[in-house]
């Protein structure tokens, strides 16, 4: 597997767990991309560093963790409200300008905490729950999903990427707040309900089933970038496995959102 390069080496933060995921596979990626240094810690300790003094020594924070969640409830999947000392801390990361890439399924984390699905740009919901005034269904799901993605913006994130791709992931039928968010990428897959299967029977213990889950059409967008308070912020929705983890244009992704949420440019247009 070759070795992306890029410039100056950059220091990350990457935040884990909530989520199984391939950790060798995962982490090789991050060491496969030359100028980027990734430090992974796990949750609950790695919400301990998102302050502004801890995170000063990294120039990102990357999300691929699932926080809030709580699968061993007598209710699975219940929802559990974070710490108000990282809520404190969190806002004033993103107050003072920290890049954050959000990966996958990050998008799920903190459901109690309605102003989190803001700061991301939409919401993977485990269980039925009001979302910005309205009751939403439980989110979808989609292992192992042959693809094309359409790159549909000229942007620093996009650089060197085709102009279509194919990839096969994992893929969610959930809530993307299009009119929050400068779309990136756009999949070819169909994000209709026959599609994908729902999040809450599959955490009740029947997967890949949608019966009685009659979930809308969904956003097709599986790529953004948004402002979160005076941060800028990436979000991918691929990022499910060693596959992905693989893939070359997968990794310019990554590395090309890394670099853009930590750069001046992204700073000064975050802070419009």
């Amino acid at each position: 597997m070759s070795i992306i390069r890029y410039g100056e080496p950059l220091n990350v933060l990457v935040a884990v767990k909530g989520h199984p995921f391939e950790r060798d596979a995962f982490a090789a990626m991050f060491e496969a991309l030359e100028g980027v240094s990734a430090t992974i810690v796990e949750q609950p300790a790695a919400a301990q560093l998102m302050t502004p003094a801890l995170m000063a020594p990294y120039d990102a924070l990357v999300l691929y963790d699932m926080p809030g969640i709580d699968f061993r409830a007598a209710v699975p999947g219940a929802a559990v409200a974070p710490p108000e000392d990282f809520v404190r801390n969190l806002k004033a990361l993103l107050a003072a300008g920290k890049g954050v890439v959000a990966l996958h399924h990050a998008i799920a984390g903190w459901p109690a905490w309605s102003e989190y699905a803001d700061l991301l740009g939409g919401r993977f919901l485990y269980r039925a729950a009001s979302l910005r005034g309205e009751m939403r269904l439980d989110s979808g799901y989609r292992h192992d999903v042959a693809h094309r993605i359409q790159v549909v913006a000229d942007h620093p994130v996009t650089l060197g990427l085709p102009q279509c791709f194919p990839l096969t992931d994992e893929l969610y039928l959930g809530e993307v707040f299009e009119a929050d968010v400068t779309p990136l990428l756009r999949s070819d897959y169909a994000f209709v309900r026959d599609n994908f299967y729902s999040a809450t029977l599959a955490i009740q213990g029947t997967m890949f089933s949608h019966e009685g889950w009659d979930h809308p059409p969904g956003s097709n967008c599986v790529g953004w970038v948004k402002r979160a308070l005076q941060s800028p912020l990436v979000y991918l929705q691929p990022g499910d496995g060693p596959a992905t983890y693989a893939d070359e244009n997968y990794r310019r992704l990554l590395v090309n959102a890394i670099r853009w949420v930590a750069s001046e440019e992204a700073h000064a247009w975050a802070r419009e």
